[in-house]
């Protein structure tokens, strides 16, 4: 399998260490990810909300790259998938539309044609019949014992009829994907729904109190960690809980991985070696619950 990698923006900087686990998943599995460098940001839905034909220009030119290539586009990013999906459906759905997006991205020598590449998510990849054998074919530490608790991030299941889950109300691909790596899924109310992120330079109490109850429920629910897609929701689950935990008088330390992560740990790599230490709460935890089943 061969795919143009589309990084987005926070794999490359804040968490970096998505992007890292991303590459060494991939190439434990045999998985060629060829990275969209020219690319530019997917627009994050803050774009769009001032100027939409200037987040579906730049999202044109992301699919033209890919078409150049010749591969199906793969992204690392609940939301980057989101705002992708959204560019691709005004520009298909409209042809006078998507004319004119051309127009601006003649002068740069692009143009997009529309039908030829397919977007999905790394976790739809590894969710497909293919992506499953490979998985099992090559996992050699199963992840007994661990808890797993999945965090879709919004963007992906919303708007359902863009999303690339087959129940966008009610998904169970990740959990799917935890089973096949050994460890047992957490489900809860709160992995569908939003990680307040959106909304945190407006209203951090309302962003916090979303991520927080995710947490408290994921706990209860006798998760060991949370598992996202999302580097944004990694971002308020992770870099935020300690502020939320003093916010809402409760302590969780409940330690958040990116998927590729929990992946790489299955096939092998050590915490350290996929940037595990580089999260702000530990997830020294996981590695005695691991130990155990050894």
């Amino acid at each position: 399998m061969k795919f143009a990698l589309f990084t987005g923006c926070v794999a490359k900087g804040a968490t970096r260490e998505l992007m890292l686990a991303t590459i060494k998943s991939a190439e434990a599995l045999g998985i060629d990810f060829v990275e969209m460098k020219s690319a530019a940001c997917c627009g994050a839905g803050v774009v769009s909300e001032k100027n939409p034909v200037l987040t579906d220009a730049i999202n044109a030119r992301t699919f033209a790259l890919a078409e150049e290539q010749g591969l199906d586009l793969i992204t690392i990013c609940s939301t980057c998938q989101g705002n992708l999906k959204k560019s691709e459906c005004h520009l298909d759905e409209d042809v006078e539309y998507k004319s004119k997006i051309n127009h601006v991205l003649k002068d740069g020598g692009h143009q997009y044609e529309g039908g030829k590449i397919k977007i999905k998510h790394f976790s739809n990849i590894l969710a497909t019949p293919e992506g499953k054998a490979l998985l099992k074919e090559k996992i050699k530490r199963p992840l007994t014992g661990l808890k797993a608790a999945g965090f879709y991030g919004c963007y992906v299941l919303r708007p359902s009829e863009l999303s690339e889950y087959e129940d966008p109300d009610n998904p169970k691909e990740l959990e799917e994907l935890f089973e096949i790596l050994g460890a047992t899924p957490v489900y809860y109310p709160s992995r569908i729904k939003c990680c307040g992120f959106p909304i945190i330079m407006m209203n951090k109490e309302a962003s916090h109190e979303l991520a927080g109850n995710a947490l408290i429920e994921a706990v209860e629910g006798g998760a060991d960690c949370v598992v996202t897609g999302c580097p944004l929701c990694h971002l308020s689950l992770d870099s935020y809980q300690p502020e939320i935990e003093s916010m809402q008088k409760k302590h969780y330390s409940i330690p958040i991985l990116h998927l590729p992560q929990l992946v790489a740990l299955a096939l092998g790599f050590s915490p350290e070696e996929i940037g595990m230490d580089k999260h702000i709460v530990s997830t020294a935890g996981l590695d005695k619950i691991l130990a155990q089943y050894a």
